[in-house]
């Protein structure tokens, strides 16, 4: 997910943030940033990345790749290796190119998976990728199956034809829980595809509303409140968010390593007080981002390029 016009952290709101924040306390520590060293952060990250995190983005492509290069199973297992001893479950946004292996060698290291078919303009790749998801759901490979991902965004499909897909996965599967992943928003303003959903999948970026770091967690929160109501009570997973550790400013939102470390802090352990289901973005930082997203694309990884942990 990126920057979407129009919606963007309103500042009049951060009184009532700050507030929720002491009201939450019981909830989850309250950390007092500005009296940690550089060292303590770093030490409290890895604490809270030794703790698990329920699961993770999975970033397939190595330095130098990107949508379209090979992928074999080898440079994915490697990674579920470096990935397993933190999370339960592995998100894929694809089932084909190589992306099928994810689920496969995820399963084999006894890990869960959200598994995506991703959907655009070219009807013949979506139904390769439709066929291919509900192929591994029957073999056993899928836990969630997630139909799209910001296609409304996208404007590459129609409510309609969304709503055939996600309807067709969900009667060759039935057995196995079938969302759509878009931004928190659209499931309120979307309720026909909400309504179909077995599972609500929603991102929440509030990097990508603009908003300064010391409120980005009370922000994420209100973000999945939001996805919540509009469920009226269905299951709902935070299928994306994460903070970028380098790549420069959007509004009051900053990209470095000190704010990534943070986000990640403070996400974790609202998530393990809560018992909420959420995947971090991302595992890997990915080079090829750099185009489509500005410079801040290439580095949501917990890990570097080169598969060595940030901080």
């Amino acid at each position: 997910m990126s920057y979407r016009e129009g919606h963007f952290f309103n500042p009049e709101n951060k009184e009532n943030y700050i507030h929720h924040q002491q009201e939450g306390a019981q909830e989850m520590p309250w950390i007092n940033y500005a009296e940690l060293t550089a060292d303590d952060l770093k030490t409290m990250w890895h604490k809270t990345l030794q703790m698990g995190m329920h699961g993770i983005c999975f970033s397939i492509y190595e330095d130098g790749q990107k949508p379209g290069s090979i992928i074999t199973e080898a440079q994915v297992e490697r990674r579920i290796e470096i990935l397993k001893p933190y999370t339960k479950w592995v998100r894929s946004f694809s089932c084909i190119e190589g992306n099928e292996h994810v689920p496969s060698i995820a399963k084999k290291h006894g890990m869960k998976t959200l598994v995506g078919a991703w959907l655009g303009d070219d009807l013949a790749l979506n139904e390769k990728e439709i066929e291919s998801l509900i192929a591994m759901a029957k073999e056993g490979l899928v836990d969630v199956a997630a139909v799209g991902n910001e296609v409304m965004y996208r404007k590459d499909l129609t409510e309609e034809q969304l709503i055939a897909y996600i309807q067709r996965v969900k009667e060759a599967i039935p057995h196995i829980p079938v969302g759509y992943v878009d931004a928190y928003y659209e499931f309120s303003h979307r309720p026909r595809i909400t309504e179909i959903c077995d599972v609500i999948l929603t991102n929440c970026y509030p990097y990508w509303e603009g908003c300064p770091i010391e409120y980005s967690f009370e922000h994420m929160r209100s973000m999945f409140e939001s996805a919540k109501h509009a469920g009226q009570g269905k299951r709902v997973i935070i299928t994306e968010t994460g903070w970028p550790s380098e790549g420069g400013a959007f509004k009051g939102s900053i990209a470095n390593q000190e704010n990534a470390m943070r986000y990640f802090i403070d996400c974790q352990n609202w998530c393990h007080a809560n018992g909420i289901e959420s995947f971090y973005f991302a595992s890997f930082d990915e080079s090829w981002k750099v185009g489509p997203e500005g410079d801040v694309g290439a580095y949501w990884g917990l890990w570097d390029k080169h598969e060595k942990l940030k901080y």
